[in-house]
């Protein structure tokens, strides 16, 4: 019998392309044709990681029922995007999002994100909302996955730190050889037993060929050096209290933080902490850690379903 941590789509849609500022980006659309409202998914930035993760998800999502359209972009750096050499901020890639947005799906939706990119979920509500926008034109709400620790997405980072950080390693020779060193096998299993899953075992051939192949071309160090430089890292607390579109939050039940800030905060605490914060926010835990969406998509959908079912109504 498959378990949950092998189920992957029988067959994939083919990648479709367009242009956002003269750069070539890569998305996949299930199921264009239905009038559900459709969901938007943004995938977490790290080695060899691009839209990719969320197959499972979109496989599990169709086998549970739900017939909601779902738009799939790869990030500008990662997977079949183009992957200039630049030093990514959260606001780049919200721009392309709410471009892809506007000119491709050309609906309203609803907002998946996964981890530590919810600041480009943030970013994205602030610039759709900016007028002559109306506030609820393009978001219908947002599905939280496993955000960073309330203590990491408080905290304001000099920006002089982060720049010398990408000026003096990560955009270097030495940050050349330290990806190339990051994307071995190894170092990829490795890292996520200790950070990313729950159960070692959940670390399977998929995943870790996924994240391989998803690094091979040494240009994809650019998305994934920019994350590690903290340029998405700053004070969000004012932002998240002015989110008014319906959130909901999940985190596992073993949820973990590599930060230092976030590591004496309990999966409960976390949960409490942005519910209280958020003006409209609800939030559950359910098994698995970190990559939920992959690691127990069933347990994951199980909430967002209906979640997204109240807001197309």
């Amino acid at each position: 019998m498959q378990t949950e941590s092998t189920t992957q789509p029988t067959t994939l849609p083919q990648p479709q392309f367009y242009t956002w500022k003269n750069y070539r980006c890569a998305y996949e659309v299930y199921r264009p044709e239905s009038d559900e409202t459709p969901l938007l998914l943004i995938h977490p930035i790290g080695v060899g990681l691009s839209r990719n993760f969320w197959h499972r998800f979109c496989a599990e999502w169709y086998n549970n029922g739900p017939t909601n359209p779902i738009y799939s972009p790869d990030l500008l750096g990662c997977g079949d995007s183009d992957m200039p050499r630049l030093a990514y901020q959260p606001e780049d890639w919200a721009e392309q999002l709410l471009y892809f947005i506007k000119t491709v799906v050309k609906k309203p939706v609803v907002v998946v994100v996964q981890g530590a990119l919810f600041p480009v979920a943030i970013k994205l509500v602030q610039r759709e909302t900016k007028p002559p926008e109306n506030a609820a034109s393009w978001i219908k709400g947002l599905a939280l996955s496993g955000p960073p620790a309330w203590r990491v997405i408080t905290k304001q980072r000099d920006p002089l730190q982060q720049k010398l950080r990408w000026n003096l390693f990560f955009d270097t020779l030495i940050g050349n050889a330290f990806y190339r060193y990051a994307r071995r096998r190894q170092f990829l299993q490795s890292f996520s037993i200790k950070q990313l899953f729950g159960k070692a075992e959940d670390v399977d051939e998929n995943w870790l060929t996924m994240l391989q192949e998803g690094a091979k071309n040494p240009a994809s160090r650019y998305a994934v050096f920019s994350f590690l430089a903290g340029f998405w890292r700053q004070n969000y607390a004012s932002d998240i209290q002015n989110i008014q579109q319906p959130t909901l939050v999940v985190f596992g039940e073993q949820a973990s933080s590599i930060s230092k800030e976030g590591k004496t905060e309990s999966p409960e605490e976390r949960l409490q902490d942005y519910v209280k914060h958020l003006p409209n926010g609800e939030g559950i835990k359910i098994p698995g850690r970190n990559v939920m969406p992959y690691e127990t998509p069933t347990e994951f959908i199980r909430p967002i379903a209906p979640f997204i079912q109240r807001l197309s109504n």
